[in-house]
């Protein structure tokens, strides 16, 4: 099996501008467009954190129907006045099928997505839940080359360290073993669950987090 690696890392929010405000505030740029998840009544902003990794922005998309079941991301459950924050993250798989039944967690199912030309796998949970109290990953395979970040525009940005604070530690410890994640990632036992994203910027280094 193929060790698996940080794909990108997640904000949720209510609406796209409130994120992009939270990164312009935070970390001084303003994220590209991205575009719409159809099958998820969703839309997303981006920006490159290297030439295989970027962040995310994502709400959903009040120009599309409400999908048939629940949105991905527990976006179902944020409401118009919830803050825009580092929510979860996704590691991606060379080979996911693999992978998935290596896991030692239930992290959803696997599941084709697309985003204008732009088609990959995902696990998603069936109740559209964040598992491991937004702990866990979920896992990703690229059908389309090359990564999604090298197309972005490059403001010289990266991600240092992810940090997951979380009270179950020692389940997510063992579900990154489980799939071989190979990455800067630091678990901790926490009563609270939260992450938090070590960002370098031209202009120092700068934390996202919920």
């Amino acid at each position: 099996m193929n060790k698996c690696v940080i794909d990108h890392i997640t904000i949720t929010t209510p609406s796209l501008e409130a994120g992009a405000e939270l990164v312009k505030n935070v970390l001084g740029v303003t994220p590209q467009k991205g575009g719409k998840h159809p099958k998820m009544g969703t839309h997303n902003l981006l920006l490159r954190l290297g030439d295989s990794i970027f962040l995310e922005i994502i709400a959903c998309d009040p120009t599309s129907e409400k999908p048939p079941r629940p949105r991905w991301f527990a976006l179902d459950d944020i409401k118009t006045d919830t803050s825009a924050k580092l929510r979860t993250w996704v590691a991606r798989a060379q080979n996911i099928n693999s992978t998935f039944n290596a896991c030692s967690e239930n992290i959803g199912e696997i599941e084709p997505m697309s985003r204008g030309k732009t088609n990959w796998l995902i696990t998603i949970p069936k109740n559209g839940s964040l598992p491991i109290n937004q702990g866990a990953p979920s896992l990703i395979q690229w059908e389309t080359e090359p990564h999604p970040a090298s197309k972005l525009i490059d403001y010289g940005l990266s991600l240092i360290k992810l940090q997951i604070y979380n009270p179950e530690s020692n389940r997510i410890l063992k579900l990154l073993e489980s799939i071989e994640f190979s990455g800067n990632v630091e678990v901790i036992n926490s009563r609270k669950s939260k992450i938090v994203a070590s960002i370098k910027t031209p202009n120092g280094v700068f934390e996202l987090h919920a």
